[in-house]
Formats: structure tokens, sequence, C-alpha cells
């Protein structure tokens, strides 16, 4: 029986199965104790009729291995499809994404020579839940879903992952100037959890001057984490001004199971054709071989590569003034192998004998705090109408709250795409078909009250009667006394 470490290996689609080839072979004569398991995924499957792009059987694979090496793949064009990537990513729970961007200069072209920062970007929520709507003729939505759980663990592995890294600063990067409540809530946990670590330096940044900073000072920066959308845009900004996005690989770290993989993508335009830079998963791969316990493997893999750099060996996405030798995949993945025992001249030869493995850490599982006292104090009721004012919609519906069945209500502000448009809305405001009708609880003095379930159902019943067409509703709760609902913009 083989005492070697299971892993899941997908090829992949496009220039996968060339650089998936040269990163096992590279793998192997560097010793590393590994045993892969060959799944297929992506565009096949697809087109085989699994709408995931993954089969029951890849899943158990997964599973029983808890890691996965995966090389890019590609989805169809055409609707129906949905990213396999997310969907691993969060049906195993892989919440943190890591990736390392480091500049290789003057070896890779880069106006920043000094850059070695890693992104820890959260992985399984924010707009990437995925969870759209057509809401009606003129409007779509695409629901962005924060979480408590989701903050903690990421802040708190971005944390733990800078301390075990030998890492001196934490950066948090939001926009919660304006989504106060969703981004706001990722920049509160961050400030309460960072200061449980007085020995790391913290900051935040808005996402739209950090990015830029980011574009033209990366040396300021050292760790970085951030929610999900803003985090795919940024590392991909961060792994170009290095000098190539396909030099970068990343891990995908959960609780129980672990991805990894280059950043970049299939690239068919030129698979077959032995061209393909394997550097990419092959980082990913060293990252995976420090998961799994094997540092010393890694660093041969990585210091061997550092030095065929050097060296001057490089694939045509490299080749440049200081290149000695134009090579495709194979060629690279010789001179790779053949330095495997060699350290970087120049570079600084990394070590990884003293690294902690990729996996959480205690200190990063979620715990869940007693439940707030929870009060229904009002509901937003969003109506489809073309062609009509706010002010129409006001009066027809202050006429119904005024009706025996719901009695208790009063509109407090009608608002299109978030401005407030009634009362005192504006002429130059433009409005769609899309209208939020916000209603809150009073009792017969007009003071705020709790309400309920079946205060609503007759509120919508009313508003049904009277051929109002109602999309959905969101009831407004205080949690603890706070309220739970953010203000209309102008209200």
């Amino acid at each position: 029986m083989s005492s070697k470490t299971p892993i899941t290996v997908a090829y992949g689609d496009g220039i996968g199965p060339e650089i998936m080839e040269a990163t096992l072979n590279i793998l192997q004569a560097a010793g590393a104790d590994i045993a892969p398991e060959v799944i297929e995924i992506g565009e096949k499957v697809y087109l085989q009729g699994h709408s995931s792009g993954i089969k029951p059987e890849a899943w158990a694979s997964l599973r029983r291995t808890k890691v996965f090496l995966k090389a890019p793949i590609t989805t169809p064009s055409g609707s129906g499809y949905k990213s396999l990537n997310v969907t691993i990513r969060k049906t195993l729970g892989l919440y943190a994404n890591v990736r390392p961007c480091v500049s290789y200069h003057p070896f890779v072209a880069t106006k920043h020579p000094v850059m070695d920062l890693v992104i820890i970007r959260e992985n399984e929520e924010d707009l990437y839940a995925g969870i759209e709507h057509r809401q009606t003729d003129e409007v779509f939505q695409c629901l962005k879903l924060i979480t408590r759980p989701g903050c903690e663990k990421i802040i708190r592995y971005a944390f733990e992952y800078a301390r075990g890294h030998g890492r001196k600063k934490v950066t948090c990067m939001t926009k919660d100037n304006i989504m106060k409540m969703t981004d706001g809530l990722f920049h509160q946990v961050f400030d309460d959890i960072k200061a449980q670590y007085p020995d790391i330096a913290t900051e935040h940044y808005i996402i739209d001057i950090g990015t830029a900073r980011l574009a033209n000072q990366p040396d300021r920066f050292d760790v970085i984490v951030t929610p999900n959308l803003y985090g795919d845009i940024i590392s991909d900004v961060a792994a170009e001004i290095s000098g190539s996005v396909g030099l970068g690989g990343s891990a995908n770290i959960g609780e129980h199971i672990a991805m990894f993989e280059a950043i970049h993508g299939s690239a068919p335009d030129i698979a077959g054709k032995g061209i393909a830079n394997p550097s990419g998963l092959l980082l990913g791969a060293v990252q995976m071989l420090i998961h799994l316990g094997q540092a010393e493997v890694a660093e041969r893999i990585h210091n061997a590569w550092l030095r065929t750099l050097e060296d001057g060996i490089h694939t045509a996405d490299l080749h440049s003034d200081l290149s000695r030798y134009h090579v495709k995949t194979r060629e690279f993945t010789q001179a790779v192998i053949d330095r495997l025992g060699q350290k970087p001249q120049q570079f600084r030869a990394v070590s990884y004998v003293n690294a902690p493995q990729a996996g959480i850490s205690p200190t990063s599982v979620y715990v869940r705090q007693p439940a707030a006292r929870k009060a229904i104090v009002g509901v937003d009721v969003f109506v489809h109408a073309a062609d009509v004012s706010a002010d129409y919609l006001a009066g027809r519906m202050q006429t119904l709250t005024h009706q025996p069945r719901p009695a208790g209500f009063e509109l407090q502000m009608i608002t299109n795409r978030g401005v407030k448009v009634w009362p005192g809305g504006f002429p130059e405001t433009f409005c769609t078909d899309h209208w939020r009708c916000r209603f809150m609880g009073v009792d017969e003095q007009g003071k705020p009250r709790e309400i309920t379930h079946t205060d609503i159902v007759n509120l919508l019943h009313n508003l049904e009667s009277d051929q109002l067409d109602f999309i959905k509703t969101e009831n407004l709760c205080t949690f603890d006394g706070k309220a739970g609902y953010a203000l209309g913009q102008g209200q």
C-alpha cells in the first residue's frame, strides 16, 4: 500500500493539460510525496449535460483526498453555465483565497521592482453569492451578502497568516463610506479583531483609493484582506503590475479541504502549441506542498524556478533583453528540473522549513454569539409601476394604509434606485419602473410600534386588491434596539 499522500488533480482545458503535465513532472523529479488521482472537470463536462461542470464522482474524490491541484478550465459561452471555480470554492467551504504577488526584477519587466505582498480575499460570499433576479422590465438585481461568520473567518485568517509568515502589516479595504451596513460590518469586524494582534500594524483604505495606491505604490503594502469582489479585482491588478498574471499562483483554503491553482485562465488561443508558461500552476503547487507539510520539497522547487529565471531561460511571455534562451513549455520544465538543489544567486532564496501549513488555525474558527432581540418595525414593499410619478403612488398607498385591515402603518418614503423621491422629491431625478415603498409601524397616536407578519400580509392584501404589482418585501427589523436597515439616499 502506497504511503504517498493522495491529491486530486484536474488537467483542465486550453493550456491546462500542458502546464499540469509540466508541473507534475517537476514535482515528481523533486521528490514530492504525492499520489495524484485524476478527475475530469470543465468544458467537456459542461457539454455532456452537467450544468455545474463537475460530475458526482469528482466531488467524491475531492472530499476523500481533501487536496485539489487544478489547472485552468473553460466555461462554455452562453447562458446557463455557472462558474465552476465559484461553485467549488463555496460548496467545499474554501473561504480564504491567498494570492502572493511578487516582482522578479530585473528578469521580469515591471515598473515596481520592490514588491512582495499577499492578498487574502474572502472567497464565498459578497456579490459572488450569485443571487440575481429580474425585478421589472427595466431593473435587474444582484444581492450582496456579507455575514459576520464570513468576516470573522477571513480577517482572523489574514492576521494568523501575517503572524505565521513574519509579515508586519495587514491592510483592510472596503467601500463602507457607501455600503455602510455590508462593508461596514467587514470594517467593524476588522477593527474588533485587530486589537487581538498588537504585534501587527493595521490600516484601512476605501477600496478605490486603496486600489490606486496599490497600482502606484505596491511596496507600501504587506498583507491585504478584503471582500470577495474587490479581492478578485485587486489581485489581478497586483499580479499584472508585478510583471505577469501568468506567474501568479493561489491557494483556496477551507476548514476541511484546500484547492491550489494558477490565477490565469485557460488561454485557448495558444493551447496545443507547447509555448505556455507553467509557472503560475507550479507556484500554486508550491503552496500545496507547504500545506501538505512537504516544505523541503516546496523550497527545492521554488529556488530552482528562481534560478531558472535568473539564468535567462524564459518562455515567450517573459522574453526580454535579459533572456538568454527563448524556450517552450517542455524545455522550461526541464530547465527547472535540472536546477533542483540549486539556489538563486540574485534573488533571495526562499525558505519554507518553518513555514506554517496553510490550513485553518484554531483561532480562526467562528464562534456564534447569543442571538440579539429582533423586532419587526416596518416593511419595504417593492413595486413595479411604469409611467407613474412618486406622488401618484404615494397618494394611492396612503389611501390603502388608512383602510381598516392594515391599520397601524405609515408610508414613510418612496425611493427609486435607492434615491428618495417622495416626500420632497426633485423633478430632475430619473426614475425607472421599480419603486421601494417604506411602511413603518405606528400606533393610534402615530408613535412607532412593532408589527407582525400578519400585519404585513394584511398590507399586501390591500395593495393587491388595488392591483398594485408588488415584487417583493424586505422586513425592517431592529436588533437589540439598533436599526438593521439603511436610510434612503437623501432621507
